[in-house]
C-alpha cells in the first residue's frame, strides 16, 4: 500500500484576517514532492485557515491514491490533537472543517503528528504566497510558487553541511512522534519586525531577518492573568488543586481581591473576565468584576491542577509519605501524583488549546482570566518556549498579576510576571 505525507499550514494576518493555506503531498519512501495546493480564502481566523490547509492537503493525496495511507505533519498542536482525538472541537467554525477532513480517508488510514514550524517551511511558504497573491486581488498560482525550491535549497545546504536535510530526514518515516501535549518549542523566526510594543515578531511570508518596515499586526490579544487570593491554605503552603476541599477566600484573601479590583479598574483596560470553576477564584473574580462593571465567565480549561493524593499536603509532608512518586513527579513532566492526579503535560495540554481558544475569540482584547499558580506559570512558559521544569524557577504569589499578549502572527509577549505593587 502506498504512504503519502502530508504537510498542511495556514494563516491568518488579523486572526481573523485575510487568510490562506498551503498543503504539499510528498511520497513517504522517497520525501518526492508530488502535489502542492494553497489557496487565498479571505477574512478566517488561523484555526480555520490551518484546518482548511489540512483539508486540501488530504483532498490532494486521496486524488494521486484513494487507497493510500497517510500521515499527516502540521506545526498546529490545535489541528493535531483534535483531530487524533485528544481534545475536544468547541469552535462552530472548525467543527464542520473537521468532520469532513475525517470522511476523505478512512480514520485507520490516517495518522497525525506535531513538528515544530522549523519543520513545516514548505507549506507555511505555500500559505504565505497565497495570502500574498490575495493581497493583490489573485490567487496563487502553481507557477508561480518558489517553495519547494526554498526547501530543496535548505535541503543541499544541509547536505553539504553533513546533517540531515531540513524537511527530508528519517523523521519523515515516523508515525507518531508528535511532541508532549501542550510542549511548545523554541522556533526560529524567519523575520523579525517592531511590534506595537516595542518587542520583535514574526512577520508572515518573509525570509530574511532584521527590522523591516512590515505592516501593523494590529492589537494583540492580552491575557491578564491573576492568581485568586489567599486560602486557609494558602500560608501554610499545601498543595490545593481542584480535586481537594476546593477552600473559598480567607478575610485576607477578600482583601486581596479588593486591592486588585482597584488597581485594574484605575488602569481602565480589561473588558471581559474570566474565571476557573473553583471557589476561591470565582470569589476573586466577582469581587473585580463587581468594581469593573462586568460580568463573570466561567470557563473550565482553566481550573488548577488535580494534585491527587497530595491534596491538602504540605511539600515537606509528601517527601516523607510519597517520596518516590515526589521524586518523578519533580523530574518528569509526564508522572502524576500519588493518587491519579494530572500530569504537567497533562495540564499543558489542557491550558494550550484553552489559550488557543480564548487568543482567537478575544483578539484585539484585553481579559482578565482569574486563575492559578499553575495555569499562569504554564501559560508564561509556553509563551517563552521554556522547559517544563521552568515551572519550578518561578514565585507567583496570592493575587498576583502576570500578562501576556498574543499577536495576529502567533507570536507572545510576556508583559508582567508576578506583580504584587498593589498589594503594598
Amino acid at each position: 500500500m502506498r504512504e503519502f505525507i502530508v504537510e498542511a499550514d495556514g494563516g491568518s494576518r488579523g486572526n481573523p484576517g485575510p487568510a490562506g493555506y498551503g498543503a504539499v503531498v510528498c511520497d513517504a519512501a522517497t520525501g518526492q514532492t508530488l502535489l502542492e495546493a494553497a489557496e487565498y480564502i479571505g477574512v478566517a481566523t488561523n484555526n480555520v485557515a490551518e484546518y482548511r490547509g489540512l483539508l486540501a492537503g488530504l483532498r490532494a493525496a486521496h486524488t494521486l491514491d484513494p487507497a493510500a495511507t497517510v500521515h499527516v505533519r502540521m506545526d498546529s498542536k490545535l489541528v493535531i490533537e483534535q483531530m487524533s482525538g485528544r481534545w475536544k472541537i468547541k469552535h462552530p467554525s472548525m467543527k464542520p472543517l473537521a468532520t469532513e477532513a475525517r470522511t476523505v480517508f478512512p480514520p485507520d488510514r490516517v495518522t497525525y503528528e506535531w513538528i515544530p514550524r522549523a519543520e513545516n517551511k514548505h507549506a507555511d511558504r505555500l500559505a504565505n504566497e497565497a495570502m500574498d497573491a490575495g493581497a493583490r486581488g489573485e490567487q496563487w498560482s502553481p507557477g508561480d510558487s518558489v517553495a519547494d525550491m526554498d526547501v530543496a535549497a535548505g535541503n543541499r545546504a544541509a547536505g553539504a553541511m553533513g546533517v540531515p536535510p531540513l524537511e527530508r530526514s528519517r523523521e519523515w518515516g515516523r508515525v507518531g512522534a508528535a511532541a508532549p501535549p501542550g510542549e511548545e518549542r523554541p522556533e526560529a523566526p524567519s523575520q523579525q519586525h517592531p511590534d506595537s510594543s516595542g518587542q520583535q515578531s514574526d512577520a508572515p511570508g518573509t525570509t530574511t531577518r532584521g527590522w523591516t518596515s512590515a505592516p501593523d499586526l494590529g492589537a494583540p490579544a492580552t491575557l491578564v492573568l491573576l492568581r485568586h487570593g489567599e486560602t486557609p491554605l494558602t500560608p501554610q503552603k499545601r498543595f490545593s488543586g481542584s480535586g481537594g476541599t476546593n477552600p473559598p477566600l480567607s478575610a485576607a484573601g477578600r482583601d486581596q481581591a479588593h486591592r486588585v479590583a482597584d488597581t485594574l479598574a484605575r488602569r481602565g483596560t480589561v473588558q471581559t473576565v474570566l474565571t476557573s470553576p473553583l471557589t476561591r477564584t470565582r470569589e476573586t473574580a466577582e469581587i473585580v468584576a463587581a468594581r469593573l462593571g462586568l460580568d463573570v465567565v466561567v470557563e473550565d480549561g482553566l481550573r488548577e491542577t488535580d494534585f491527587g493524593a497530595w491534596e491538602g499536603l504540605t511539600f515537606g509532608e509528601v517527601r516523607d509519605h510519597y517520596p518516590d512518586d515526589l521524586n518523578a513527579w519533580l523530574a518528569d513532566p509526564a508522572a502524576h501524583p500519588t493518587g491519579g492526579g494530572e500530569s504537567f503535560a497533562e495540564v499543558a495540554a489542557r491550558i494550550a488549546v484553552t489559550k488557543d481558544e480564548l487568543v482567537t475569540a478575544h483578539a484585539g482584547r484585553t481579559v482578565l482570566l482569574v486563575t492559578h499558580v499553575t495555569p499562569i506559570k504554564t501559560l508564561v512558559r509556553l509563551a517563552l518556549g521554556a522547559p517544563p521544569e521552568s515551572l519550578f524557577r518561578m514565585e507567583l504569589s496570592a493575587a498576583s498579576l502576570s500578562a501576556v499578549a498574543y499577536y495576529a502572527d502567533g507570536n507572545a509577549s510576556v508583559r508582567l510576571f508576578n506583580d504584587t505593587s498593589h498589594l503594598r
